[in-house]
């Protein structure tokens, strides 16, 4: 175990550490869903996820090309 200023430093590092890793996530997400669902107005990550999107969402419809998204 460590004692007095060993023990404060540890605390001070790990208070630190932990700071960091915590916050909000939006700005991150926001960059990641670049192609939105016309339909639904609904954010994906990439052009799979919209196929997979219509084929449960949007049955009736048809995907747009990948051109059109």
């Amino acid at each position: 175990m460590t004692r007095g200023k060993q023990k404060i430093d540890a605390q001070r590092r790990n208070a630190e550490r932990n700071q960091k890793s915590k916050g909000s996530q939006l700005e991150a997400r926001a960059v990641g869903l670049k192609i939105v669902c016309p339909i639904c107005k609904v954010q994906l990550a990439n052009e799979k996820q919209l196929t997979d999107h219509y084929g449960s969402k949007h049955p009736k419809e048809k995907a747009p090309s990948t051109s059109n998204a």
